[in-house]
């Protein structure tokens, strides 16, 4: 099963549109907490509560209710609003940023929980209309937006070097390849993310903490949002990181059945395997491209393929991978031995391991034992969300490292600037805890069909696009494994002229290198223009 964010490993299902009865299996979490839908029958009790009341003007909480389970005041509706200005490609950028939360109202219309939020309006727009909106979440489960809020797409960059690396003081600038220039942005935390927080402590976890949960709670918000604000008119994008995307998917086909809201677009940013089963063998097989990336990086692979640029030789691995090593280990006991020989031979060549540890493991090598095994030589480890970065064990040996080494580099970066910037320049007030990982667990992950309900969704809407970002070092949610998504969610071919995918020589952030922000920005730009219809062009096929 392909890895994602701070899961070791994981198996799920989620529920196919057309069956009532789903499987679960779930086998172990490590290191840090993160982060289909009934079609016909539940749309009224998706509906938006009635009466839903205007946003109260922003104070400081000493009058507001409390979170659940702690005395500090906590305001599940409220904002503050701030004029800044920005420049993005030498264009000067004025914008109104809103931090604010927003209720999550129960089939009764009771307040449940309350959103934290940061939405960021170009101010010096004339037909609000036709101005594009991206929601954007992260993933985990139970991360907050702070990644591509702070690092990615926002009016604000984190400091770091060209490479994604943390520098001290901390602390953040303007973020000169924002996406706001063309489209406004609002920025989500979902419960228990961030400053979101369940308000009433009677309302069981299950009504958040799954995959369905999670979309039709979000769902049912975002609706809010987007009447609270006035958007019903804009073209609407979803854009979502890690498990953001197993959100997103499931919110588009959601949106359209139960909140009657269509979308543009959907972005996918180092997508998980949206519910589709790959089988073991199959997916120990499509691990391959990305060791081989990986690999072609820290210089370890044969000569003939190392002076080859990284893009030139991916795609030998790829044949290789699709036309001989999934049906080799498909075999299992029945590969004969010189096939097996022959087998463990290439995978050595574009792995950077040797035969031996192949053979030893079956042709079948962990991503875990990747991680350990490929520069144990040198005395490293590489990373896993991103495998240019190095670590160092406590000893050598081992099947496994240590621990992340590229997720403690970005905890560096990350909370002291988005603390800083909340607080002291949008001046939100509280003495809550960002969390930038927050408590979510149990998640229920019944029923994933998540790359199902996406199709569903582009097939009933003509009007949405999908583009999907990856990074080529990226050992979580590999560039692969993503491809092999848009193969297997599209098998007849009749949605790929809607389709896009982009490769990044960076990790599971691709944005946190200089190169690529500027590149992956750029292609979010050029997805929501396509994305958008010509004037009076009709949504029909």
């Amino acid at each position: 099963m392909q890895q994602c964010p701070f899961i070791t490993h994981a198996t799920t299902k989620l529920p196919n549109p057309q069956t009532s009865k789903h499987s679960f299996t779930f086998d172990g979490m490590k290191l840090l907490p993160i982060l289909a839908l009934g079609l016909i029958a539940p749309i009224l009790l998706h509906a938006q509560p009635k009466n839903v009341p205007p946003a109260v003007p922003a104070k400081a909480e000493k009058s507001a209710a409390t979170s659940s389970g702690t005395d500090i005041p906590f305001n599940p509706d409220t904002q503050i609003t701030t004029d800044h200005e920005v420049t993005i490609k030498g264009q000067k950028v004025p914008y109104k940023a809103t931090a604010g939360t927003l209720p999550v109202w129960d089939e009764e219309g009771k307040t449940i929980a309350g959103l934290f939020y940061t939405y960021y309006e170009r101010s010096d727009v004339k037909d609000r209309d036709a101005r594009p909106l991206v929601i954007s979440f992260n993933g985990g489960p139970g991360t907050a937006s702070v990644w591509m809020h702070l690092a990615y797409t926002g009016p604000k960059l984190l400091k770091i070097d060209d490479e994604g690396y943390p520098v001290q003081p901390y602390g953040y600038k303007d973020n000169p390849y924002s996406i706001l220039d063309v489209a406004d942005i609002v920025y989500v935390d979902p419960v228990n993310t961030g400053f979101s927080r369940i308000v009433n402590k009677e309302t069981p976890k299950s009504k958040f903490f799954g995959v369905t949960a999670d979309i039709k709670y979000l769902a049912e918000w975002i609706n809010s949002f987007v009447s609270r604000t006035n958007r019903w008119a804009s073209p609407k994008f979803l854009i979502g990181e890690s498990y953001g995307t197993t959100r997103v998917s499931g919110l588009a086909l959601e949106l359209q059945q139960a909140q009657w809201m269509y979308l543009n677009g959907v972005i996918l940013v180092s997508p998980t395997e949206l519910g589709i089963e790959r089988g073991s063998a199959t997916d120990a097989a499509l691990r391959l491209p990305y060791f081989s990336a990986t690999a072609w990086f820290h210089k370890k692979l044969p000569a003939d393929l190392q002076q080859k640029d990284l893009t030139a030789m991916l795609p030998e691995v790829e044949n290789f991978t699709l036309n001989e090593l999934v049906p080799a280990l498909n075999k299992g006991s029945l590969l004969p031995d010189a096939d097996r020989k022959t087998i463990a031979a290439k995978m050595a060549r574009y792995s950077g391991l040797s035969e031996a540890v192949i053979l030893q493991n079956n042709l079948d090598i962990s991503p875990n034992l990747f991680w350990k095994e490929l520069m144990r030589e040198k005395g490293f480890t590489v990373g896993r969300l991103d495998s240019r970065y190095l670590g160092i064990d406590k000893a050598n040996a081992g099947e496994s490292p240590d621990y992340n080494a590229e997720l403690t580099s970005w905890l560096h970066s990350f909370t002291p600037p988005i603390n800083m910037y909340l607080r002291e320049e949008l001046k939100w007030k509280t003495d809550l805890k960002y969390y930038m990982f927050g408590p979510v667990h149990p998640w229920d992950r019944n029923g994933d069909h998540t790359a199902e309900n996406l199709r569903q969704a582009m097939a009933m809407n003509p009007y949405l696009h999908l583009m999907v970002q990856s990074g080529y070092y990226d050992g979580a949610c590999d560039y692969f494994n993503a491809k092999y998504n848009m193969y297997q969610m599209d098998p007849s071919g009749r949605l790929k002229n809607r389709m896009r995918w982009e490769g990044y020589r960076s990790g599971h952030m691709m944005y946190l290198r200089k190169e690529d922000l500027i590149s992956s920005n750029e292609h979010i730009r050029e997805f929501i223009r396509a994305a958008l219809p010509k004037a009076g062009e009709p949504a029909k096929y």
